[in-house]
């Protein structure tokens, strides 16, 4: 009991306040062929490409693809929206 003490004590916690897991998620349901969601998170590269796809699928494909990455994006825990898409930089799904 007593080292579970100690490492807890020693483990840097987690600051989850910058975590932008609801208006990503909105964002990508809401205007999901514009792909600001991608903007928001930091992904430049890929929100470009999310919208040159947009225009030659007259956003249709992205529109379904934004539906689903928001509901990804509300499903995962503070925690692990804020490891997988802000810490670790994961873009695609």
């Amino acid at each position: 009991m007593e080292d579970s003490k100690q490492e807890d004590w020693n483990r840097p916690q987690r600051d989850y306040t910058d975590n932008k897991k609801i208006a990503a998620g909105l964002l990508a349901i809401l205007l999901g062929p514009f792909g600001i969601h991608k903007f928001l998170l930091g992904y430049t590269q890929e929100g470009i490409i999310w919208l040159v796809i947009s225009v030659f699928t007259c956003g249709i494909v992205t529109s379904i693809l934004g539906l689903i990455e928001g509901i990804i994006y509300l499903t995962k825990s503070d925690q692990e929206f804020y490891e997988t898409y802000q810490v670790n930089k994961k873009a695609w799904f």
